[in-house]
């Protein structure tokens, strides 16, 4: 457990949904009302907890499609204190992630953290890390790009460093339709979800071995997270 002044009255942040959630709102305090309630929400739907124990002290992480900057900045809020680099293809994003990362360093948490603006068909960032982060990205990619978009971000992955995915499931169906109903009222578009079972071929095919496994259900979210890692 870490101590950051983002923290409860103890200094500490504890890895639950409810103090995530306030983590996340005080990130965004000056941020854009709509993308200060989103992100307040995000922790009870998506299982922060869990991928943020998955990330070692002072990474270096790479977030892929990393949208507003929850994920790095949870990170950094926690006392993790990464070398974030988050890319995404939002023209309103990434400024909103920019006024997080301002936030954290106003609160004097370390936080190393750089957030860009990419095209779809733009390269992605040189250089190899630690960690390379795929949240709840490759469902709103068109198939036709999935594994393109998958390959790139495991090119990244230095030897003995980890390749974390977690989106949503395509089964049961009850689950991924309300997870549809979801997007087309919030992202307004029609998403296109992928079995975790083929998620795990791309993997073997990158090179990289599976470490870890897991289904988790959030509310009515069903939730896939791997882990891969690449062999030194």
């Amino acid at each position: 457990m870490h101590v950051h002044p983002l923290g409860d009255s103890t200094g500490v942040i504890p890895l639950s949904n409810a103090s995530l959630a306030s983590t996340a709102r005080s990130l965004y305090a000056h941020g854009p009302a709509v993308h200060r309630g989103m992100m307040g929400l995000r922790p009870y739907i998506c299982p922060f907890d869990r991928l943020l124990e998955l990330v070692p002290d002072g990474a270096s992480v790479l977030d892929v499609g990393c949208g507003c900057g929850l994920f790095l900045g949870l990170l950094a809020a926690t006392g993790k204190q990464p070398r974030g680099f988050g890319v995404d293809v939002s023209a309103e994003a990434i400024p909103t992630a920019r006024i997080m990362a301002d936030r954290l360093r106003e609160t004097q948490v370390p936080a190393d953290l750089t957030f860009h603006r990419i095209g779809p068909d733009d390269p992605r960032p040189d250089g190899s890390y630690d960690v390379v982060s795929l949240i709840d990205v490759i469902h709103h990619v068109p198939r036709a790009r999935q594994r393109a978009l998958f390959a790139s971000a495991a090119s990244t992955v230095r030897p003995g460093g980890l390749l974390l995915f977690k989106d949503i499931g395509p089964k049961p169906f009850w689950r991924a339709s309300m997870n549809r109903l979801h997007d087309l009222l919030v992202a307004r578009e029609w998403i296109h979800l992928v079995s975790a079972d083929l998620v795990a071929n791309w993997g073997r095919e990158e090179g990289l071995t599976l470490v870890r496994r897991e289904r988790i259900n959030r509310l009515w979210y069903g939730h896939d997270l791997l882990l891969f890692r690449r062999n030194g």
